[in-house]
């Protein structure tokens, strides 16, 4: 069973989602919060899976709910299941360290997907917020500001340079024909990468490649 703690300040929001998560074949809801600090304490108490996580909530909103939970307790995934996906809302979230993002109009087997995704490792973005991503960050030909990879810094999932170099180009929106021209090498070679990168980072599309690749600052 995976644990999942609810957290939104609209009770008869919260309640249905918890309801609707009950339904649903291998989640278990061990708490549901009112705000960002009893989000926070839910999980040091109960240790869930997955936290979904409202945005806009009284005394501690849902960013810093998930920046905190991120850093103090590192097995605990966020989903942000939230009204709003505009960048104001998306992208801090995304920095802050949720793994999956969808709006409040996702059935159920869209947010037990995500959940699903997040606890494998993978993005739980909806189709929507995929496309928001890549707008943006491909947005004349230049990626929105994210975190910066240092240089010397280990890369994540056992990624060579050149599958990073390769990802980088897949979040500027290259097609492989470009990444190709672009690197000096062939279509063959750019497949193999973006195979073994889809392999290694469990993402499932070049949508999910480009949050990927947001996240982990490899743009």
């Amino acid at each position: 069973m995976t644990r999942v703690v609810v957290a939104d300040d609209q009770t008869v929001v919260r309640e249905g989602i918890v309801m609707l998560l009950g339904l649903l074949p291998g989640l278990e809801v061990v708490g549901a919060a009112g705000d960002g600090e009893e989000a926070v304490r839910l999980v040091a108490e109960r240790h869930p899976d997955v936290v979904l996580m409202d945005l806009r909530m009284p005394r501690c909103d849902g960013v810093e709910a998930t920046r905190r939970i991120r850093e103090q307790y590192p097995g605990t995934q966020v989903v942000v299941l939230t009204t709003y996906a505009d960048d104001d809302s998306l992208f801090p979230a995304l920095r802050a360290g949720a793994r999956g993002y969808l709006t409040k109009d996702a059935g159920g087997e869209e947010i037990a997907r995500a959940i699903t995704d997040v606890t494998a490792g993978r993005a739980g973005l909806s189709p929507a917020v995929q496309s928001r991503v890549l707008d943006a960050l491909t947005k004349g030909g230049r990626p929105v500001p994210g975190p910066v990879r240092r240089e010397g810094e280990e890369l994540p999932d056992g990624l060579t340079i050149r599958e990073a170099e390769v990802l980088a180009l897949v979040a500027e929106g290259l097609s492989n024909t470009e990444i190709a021209g672009r690197l000096h090498v062939s279509m063959a070679t750019v497949k193999t990468h973006i195979n073994n990168l889809f392999a290694k980072t469990g993402v499932r599309d070049r949508a999910q490649a480009v949050g990927y690749a947001y996240r982990h600052g490899i743009t």
